[in-house]
């Protein structure tokens, strides 16, 4: 439902050695919603993904994912659990040894999916990420472009209500890091998909706040320009209108989030944090660009 949050880190604390790396982190991510963590490397953007995945355990404070703590589920649990969440790593960690037909089938082939219903549904995924033509092909034939997109068809394959993308951007260029934002804006405006993204490039926070997928016409539409989208509604009206039911294609928010020194520095909207005033958040957009 709309509003509800499908995870939730609740006073997050980790540390190795004597350093604390997250000192009280807490924050929701609500259906249909993508937050995006930013901040400077050593923050703990990569950590608090694989809390959320269930990968690592917190030293305090609880982690909840659809309703389930997965910072106190048994490792038994968990492994069953993680099938119910999409993954997409910062290198793709394809199998070097399995085709894309492979790769993007391992899941549902875990999960006893009929054949015919797995030819299906592989090609539909590579079909959204424009893949289709690679099946037979192998992760060193493929750029690492291709490779990201073959990541996204696999963590779609199996329709899960939430993603984790983890730097998927990550030594793109800048085209194919667009890309890469425009697959993920597919996968949250027309597959209902909940996010939690982590990247060191603003650019994509700012994208992914700016656009929005239209199912009806299959482009990419803009938001920006007097806060109105596309049909002369502004934002708000348009919000308004998704939380009574009534809007087919409402805006999903996207929300920013940058750590600092363990700690939640900014969170809001990517357009609040483009109006800072405050120095470091100039200083580190300015550095992230």
């Amino acid at each position: 439902m709309p509003g509800e949050a499908l995870i939730s880190l609740r006073d997050i604390h980790l540390g190795f050695e004597d350093r604390e790396v997250l000192a009280g982190i807490s924050f929701d991510v609500g259906h249909g919603e993508t937050k995006v963590l930013l901040g400077e490397t050593g923050t703990g953007k990569t950590l608090i993904m694989k809390l959320a995945a269930g990968l690592i355990q917190p030293d305090a404070g609880h982690v909840l994912v659809m309703g389930h703590d997965v910072s106190e589920m048994p490792e038994s649990e968990l492994l069953n659990f993680r099938r119910r969440i999409g993954f997409v790593f910062q290198e793709g960690a394809l199998f070097d040894s399995m085709n894309v037909f492979d790769n993007v089938s391992f899941r549902l082939h875990e999960e006893e999916v009929d054949e015919t219903e797995i030819d299906q549904r592989v090609r539909e995924a590579l079909r959204f990420v424009e893949m289709e033509d690679a099946l037979e092909k192998f992760p060193a034939d493929l750029s690492g472009g291709m490779r990201r997109r073959v990541s996204i068809a696999r963590a779609l394959v199996d329709r899960p209500p939430v993603v984790l993308y983890d730097s998927p951007t990550a030594g793109l260029d800048p085209v194919t890091s667009q890309t890469i934002i425009t697959l993920i804006l597919r996968g949250r405006d027309s597959q209902d998909v909940t996010a939690l993204l982590a990247t060191h490039r603003v650019q994509d926070a700012f994208g992914l706040a700016n656009f929005r997928f239209d199912p009806g016409s299959g482009h990419v539409v803009s938001l920006a320009g007097n806060g109105k989208a596309g049909d002369g509604r502004s934002l708000a009206e348009r919000e308004k209108d998704a939380a009574n039911g009534s809007d087919q294609n409402e805006v999903r928010p996207t929300n920013v989030l940058v750590l600092r020194e363990g700690k939640i520095y900014f969170a809001g909207p990517a357009d609040e944090l483009l109006r800072t005033k405050d120095d470091y958040l100039k200083k580190f957009l300015a550095s992230a660009e």
